[in-house]
């Protein structure tokens, strides 16, 4: 399956300006490093995670007529802040549906947009994603990873790390569901295909890392924990071939490396990020994703203030 067009990606710039913010990348020093790491603040997006680019861009290039019935996605909570801001923006009324873990610190930004969520059982908000719909909410249903749209906004990200940091060597992605290192990856792919780019999940969900060695989308055991938005029970179908044709490889990092990661943010860079954001500098500092010069996704920052107190003194919370 081909990667997303250069083209929708470099359009998808010039639709989302003025939504999303053109975020900075940072060299993060550590010593005993192994590979010269640099992080991709996407926490300073409006939202605090990069769903913003994907959102917008799809909505603003949705029919207005499918727009104007209202807004719908299912999502752990960055992507529902995406659509509810964009539905703020627009004035019309965002439903999202939530998994039931979902963290208070992202629910009660939904509210704070003016979005409604919608809790339910995580294998029926599973459900909603592979269906691209909630039974019983109309609206345009905005798929937070499998779009088009959404990955090519996703993709804007691969262009501003090649102007910043021209050559680079690997950028490690945040996996979720696929979209964001989907789009990321066709931006590089088209304009420096020698970069290296892997997926990394954590060790409570890997579903891709699993898909990969068994060469297919397979089942594989989910553990909550605090990386609320990574990790699944299996790999969406339709973006398994999307995925494994640009990647290099699917790395896996553990509860206690993405906490130490979380620590590691917040001390060198005064950065605070999620546990999904925090997967990609957990990978790269256990030097999983080589060295040289190594970009890590810092996707988002939506965390609840007590998870993150906890993980501040020391602790790994499930």
């Amino acid at each position: 399956m081909i990667p997303i067009p250069i083209e929708d990606i470099v359009a998808a710039r010039e639709r989302i300006a003025g939504a999303a913010t053109r975020t900075p990348l940072v060299r993060l020093a550590v010593d005993g490093a192994p590979a010269e790491i640099w992080c991709k603040l996407e926490t300073l997006q409006p939202i605090n995670s990069f769903k913003i680019r994907g959102a917008a861009n799809a909505v603003r290039s949705a029919e207005p007529a499918l727009v104007a019935r209202g807004l719908v996605t299912a999502s752990a909570g960055n992507m529902a802040q995406g659509v509810a801001w964009i539905a703020r923006e627009l004035g019309v009324p965002a439903t999202i549906a939530v998994p039931e873990h979902a963290p208070q610190a992202k629910l009660d930004a939904i509210a704070r947009l003016g979005g409604v969520a919608l809790k339910l059982p995580y294998a029926d908000w599973w459900e909603c994603i592979v269906r691209s719909r909630v039974e019983g909410v109309e609206g345009l249903f905005v798929h937070p990873v499998s779009d088009p749209a959404v990955m090519a906004g996703n993709g804007t990200i691969g262009l501003e790390i090649l102007e910043d940091l021209p050559d680079v060597d690997a950028v490690a992605v945040p996996y979720g569901g696929g979209g964001l290192v989907t789009g990321i990856a066709s931006a590089l792919r088209a304009r420096r295909p020698q970069t290296r780019i892997y997926t990394v999940e954590p060790e409570t969900g890997a579903a891709f890392a699993a898909a990969r060695a068994a060469g297919e989308p397979v089942d594989v055991d989910y553990r909550a924990s605090f990386v609320d938005g990574s990790g699944s029970r299996r790999v969406l179908d339709e973006m398994w071939p999307r995925v494994e044709a640009v990647i290099d490889d699917a790395l896996v990092a553990t509860i206690d490396e993405t906490a130490e990661a979380v620590r590691t943010l917040a001390r060198r860079l005064r950065v605070i990020a999620e546990g999904a954001g925090a997967l990609a500098t957990a990978a790269a500092l256990a030097g999983r994703a080589g060295g040289g010069r190594v970009v890590a996704i810092v996707s988002g920052g939506n965390i609840d203030f007590a998870t993150l107190a906890r993980i501040l003194e020391g602790e790994s919370p499930t």
